[in-house]
């Protein structure tokens, strides 16, 4: 063999071994959630989730010949979004996901364009998100509009006729958080409530980092509702019920709605304070397997993994989230974001298609329509899902309402 001839063959290898490198790359998916702070633990559940699809999808050798890594980009407030997003991107990320906090979210998918990034949030829920028509976001989970629509639907079909009052004339009032995520949900339901008939009495906003809230509670327990609901973070859901405690406020039924479901809201409070207090949440695994398929093999995947229940119900959901994603992948044959996102425009499953009872179809603005939160509600120190009925197991009924 000549000298050029080998190294025409030399250079041939290189080329080849280089190609199958570049092959056995993973795909890097960058999480962006708080990591640190208030709201880290759901930060972290969040992407215990995340961790659950991706080990799912590498048992079967990863998605377009790849596996699939995940890197963390802690993320508390909007500027660390952003930072984030830019040491991920140098870390040569390849698609973004979230996101806890919809401000967050915001920022984050916003400087992830700047790099022609996807940015598929599972778990965030401000409207204004998909409103934006930025042209690499895409939204598998529930938003405003579907929390909003439940607690709508919680209050004419569940709440009122508990309490044995008419939808009609039932005194409402409407709490939230004061960020995009707490106040699009809150306008909503005003929305929704009054055409119903319901007086609502009052709507009020505060930051879920106050640490006192008895301004908020006094000027609804002045407006004497049937029904109070609060839309907000697991810090000032647990202050807003130990202020209401404090202040004797006690409305006949309590609805919350995002969080308020976890260890952390039961330790505060305590069983025997929110027995009866229900809750608008992303769905958990103790629905039934026919809403939601999966569920149960999901809630041993997480045990099996992390020793552990479940900390939060919002990790089920980010789980779902990335098996969507990853089927987008599959489809677009690549992890470009004009492909993902032209691939994920073409994806239909029916409701009750995932553990979560979700399926699978987005609109123009790439909101998922067939994602839904359920309703559960405190009973005995434990939590149930006790809405929609096709996902409440047979032997559960509501309890404690109106509340004593």
């Amino acid at each position: 063999m000549t000298k050029a001839r080998l190294l025409t063959t030399a250079f041939a290898i290189m080329l080849l071994s280089g190609s199958a490198a570049m092959a056995q790359e993973p795909i890097r998916i960058g999480a962006i959630n708080p990591y640190s702070g208030p709201v880290a633990l759901y930060g972290d559940e969040v992407a215990r989730g995340y961790q659950l699809a991706i080990d799912e999808a590498n048992a079967k050798g990863g998605v377009i010949g790849r596996k699939i890594e995940l890197l963390r980009g802690d993320a508390g407030n909007p500027q660390q979004g952003i930072a984030a997003v830019e040491k991920l991107v140098s870390d040569k990320t390849d698609i973004f996901v979230g996101t806890y906090i919809s401000a967050v979210s915001n920022a984050a998918s916003d400087a992830a364009l700047r790099y022609s990034k996807i940015y598929w949030d599972t778990n965030a829920l401000a409207a204004d998100l998909t409103a934006r028509g930025l042209p690499n976001f895409v939204r598998s989970g529930p938003y405003a509009s579907s929390f909003a629509d439940v607690s709508a639907n919680a209050v004419k079909d569940l709440l009122g006729p508990a309490i044995g009052k008419p939808v009609k004339g039932l005194k409402v009032w409407i709490e939230s958080e004061d960020s995009i995520y707490g106040t699009s949900i809150a306008k909503q339901q005003k929305e929704l409530l009054e055409k119903e008939g319901v007086v609502v009495t009052g709507v009020g906003a505060h930051n879920f980092r106050a640490t006192d809230l008895t301004d908020s509670v006094l000027r609804a327990k002045n407006a004497a509702p049937d029904i109070w609901i609060n839309t907000g973070y697991v810090p000032d859901g647990n202050l807003l019920l130990r202020t209401m405690r404090e202040q004797g406020f006690k409305p006949a039924a309590i609805l919350l709605v995002g969080t308020g479901d976890t260890f952390e809201t039961l330790d505060s409070l305590g069983a025997e304070y929110l027995e009866g207090i229900t809750i608008v949440g992303y769905p958990r695994p103790d629905q039934t397997e026919t809403y939601g398929p999966g569920a149960a093999a999901y809630l041993a995947a997480y045990k099996a993994k992390y020793q552990r229940d479940p900390i939060a119900p919002q990790g089920m959901t980010a789980y779902v989230g990335v098996q969507m994603l990853i089927e987008a992948i599959a489809a677009a044959g690549s992890v470009d974001m004009e492909k993902v996102r032209a691939a994920a425009a073409k994806l239909d499953k029916p409701p009750k298609s995932y553990a979560t009872g979700f399926g699978l179809k987005f609109d123009a603005q790439f909101q998922n329509t067939r994602a839904f939160p359920t309703v559960v509600q405190w009973q005995s120190g434990k939590i149930v899902t006790v809405f929609p009925k096709e996902a409440t197991q047979p032997n559960v009924k509501l309890v404690n309402l109106p509340r004593k």
